[in-house]
């Protein structure tokens, strides 16, 4: 299997990957250097996932490296998250989130309810991408990762702050209070509630560079704590 290390300096973070007679599938447009005697192709992706696209802002192209060597992809002032990904798991991974993974990793799509999707802001069609299979995987996120374990058990988060979840967890759109006048008077938008038997990466705080980046891109002011 591939090795993912991510590697830092001057407060940028990258992935650097090792492959040994292997490959690796990565983000569209994510290769910053390749050394070695490594070939990239890009897989056609399936009618399906061609038909998906319409609806999503997902890139259903992945490039696959193969060979020996070193892949360095591109830094960011956020952060990135190696994981596991277990033969008895499906993870449904946030938009943009997906940043890489081994070969041995099937990249697949999942579709939220129309109901959850109207609720959140998404139209009537909301697919986000899935890993299945055996090895790593990568997640580029904007901070520091927590996992958070749920046991048939609900969890209330307000923000879009799960990064990933395993698919033995559902989502919904719910609002906190019990009734619209609590809710109206507590200033308090939809929150989004998760259920069920699983695992979840929350990314709440993101690292005070990529915060000040953000600003900057929204057009937002940077006001010093």
């Amino acid at each position: 299997m591939a090795d993912f290390e991510v590697e830092s300096s001057e407060g940028c973070r990258w992935v650097k990957v090792t492959i040994d007679d292997d490959d690796v599938r990565t983000e569209r447009g994510a290769l910053y250097r390749m050394d070695g005697a490594v070939e990239m192709d890009v897989p056609l992706p399936s009618l399906r996932s061609m038909w998906v696209s319409l609806f999503s802002d997902e890139s259903i192209l992945r490039p696959r490296y193969v060979g020996s060597g070193e892949l360095y992809l591109d830094s960011t002032f956020g952060g990135y998250h190696v994981f596991d990904v277990m033969p008895d798991e499906t993870w449904i991974l946030d938009r943009h989130c997906f940043w890489a993974s081994d070969g041995e990793v099937r990249l697949g799509v999942h579709r939220e309810t129309m109901w959850t999707s109207f609720w959140a802001g998404e139209g009537l069609f909301w697919y986000k991408t899935t890993l299945q299979g055996e090895g790593q995987a990568v997640l580029s996120v904007d901070g520091p990762v927590e996992e958070v374990v749920l046991d048939d058990d609900r969890v209330l988060i307000d923000g879009e702050y799960v990064v990933a979840r395993t698919s033995g967890i559902t989502m919904r759109m719910k609002r906190p209070a019990r009734s619209f006048l609590s809710h109206w008077l507590s200033g308090q938008k939809l929150s989004h509630v998760y259920e069920g038997t699983g695992r979840m990466f929350v990314c709440a705080v993101p690292y005070w560079r990529q915060r000040i980046q953000q600003r900057r891109a929204g057009g937002g002011d940077v006001v010093a704590d």
